[in-house]
């Protein structure tokens, strides 16, 4: 990598670290109680009132962070599956994966309850059994001997299986009871939900664990990304480091669902966007799709907030508000 790329992806790091930045900020001070920056500062320095204390540690910045963490696997999840599919319609939610631990939560919930401190460290688990076995179907079925996985059909695939899902989700759904069925709708919708710090430190280990793997694997992506052949020539075990590379994806979007809701889009965004401005060598790309996929899911919780501020509109419809559009423009120039 030549000097003026390495300081082009540096710069361009460092902004959108600072623009997540801005906008934790924004997201901070707003809302139907909100913070003026003097009041803010002066309680992240231990000088604020009890209500002061209460808004921004109790209320704000646990679903602050869940957005954040949730956003940044979304993202991750989604480089990795546009790399090893070659197809840059991927997406977690596009293809379904998300649906397949929505149904596994509402699976969950009409048996267990989403209140107790066990389930949020189980319920990752189940989402991530759902969207374990929906990426496993997708590929079964997407894939034909003597060609692999062609990119089309892989959409389809994931699109047809997704409105299945969702289908017998709802119809799940209807047999829970009206509290937990508002707490499904709101899941579906997108909401994030996640609004203490148990659901923090239950997201924080997938986030923590998988993202630093998946650096660890740009060099293979970037191999596999480019030729299987190739890949192979260089000494990469192609079937085997594909497979753990899809169980990372799966693990990174159904851990972030289970706890911020059904959103679809980020996974399909942020990395586009960050292929566009620094390249598609996953070194640079993958830290920078992390931090857009953050802003993404962080300002488009804010936006919800402060638009229909108290009830809000969930971040999912936001971010399908944009990125349906940016699918369809997608679709039409491939």
């Amino acid at each position: 990598m030549n000097p003026g790329h390495t300081k082009k992806v540096r710069v361009t790091t460092i902004s959108a670290i600072v623009l997540l930045i801005a906008v934790l900020i924004i997201s901070v001070g707003t809302g139907f109680a909100s913070l003026t920056p003097a009041e803010l500062f002066r309680t992240i320095f231990g000088q604020g009132t009890p209500k002061e204390n209460l808004i921004l540690f109790e209320f704000r910045l646990p679903r602050i962070f869940v957005a954040i963490l949730a956003g940044m696997g979304l993202a991750v999840s989604g480089a990795i599956l546009q790399s090893l599919t070659k197809n840059p319609l991927s997406d977690p939610g596009i293809l379904g994966i998300n649906a397949g631990a929505g149904l596994m939560v509402v699976v969950y919930i009409m048996f267990f309850t989403v209140e107790s401190s066990s389930s949020l460290y189980i319920l990752p688990l189940f989402a991530l059994a759902g969207g374990g076995a929906t990426a496993a179907i997708i590929y079964i079925m997407s894939y034909k001997k003597g060609e692999g996985v062609e990119p089309a059909r892989l959409v389809l695939v994931g699109v047809g299986l997704a409105a299945a899902l969702a289908g017998a989700t709802l119809t799940l759904a209807t047999r829970l009871d009206m509290e937990n069925y508002a707490f499904m709708a709101n899941w579906l919708a997108g909401r994030i939900w996640g609004d203490d710090w148990v659901f923090v430190v239950s997201l924080l280990p997938w986030i923590v664990v998988l993202l630093p793997l998946s650096l660890m694997k740009s060099n293979v992506l970037n191999m596999l990304n480019l030729n299987e052949n190739v890949a192979i020539g260089t000494g990469v075990n192609a079937g085997r480091e594909r497979i753990v590379l899809i169980i990372m994806a799966v693990a990174l979007a159904s851990a972030s669902v289970a706890v911020s809701g059904g959103i679809a889009f980020v996974g399909l965004m942020a990395p586009h966007i960050a292929r566009s401005l620094v390249g598609p060598r996953h070194q640079s790309f993958l830290p920078l799709a992390a931090l857009i996929g953050a802003i993404l899911l962080l300002a488009a919780d804010t936006i919800g907030r402060v638009v229909l501020d108290p009830s809000g509109i969930p971040a999912g419809i936001i971010v399908t508000l944009i990125g349906a559009p940016y699918f369809m423009y997608l679709l039409a120039r491939k």
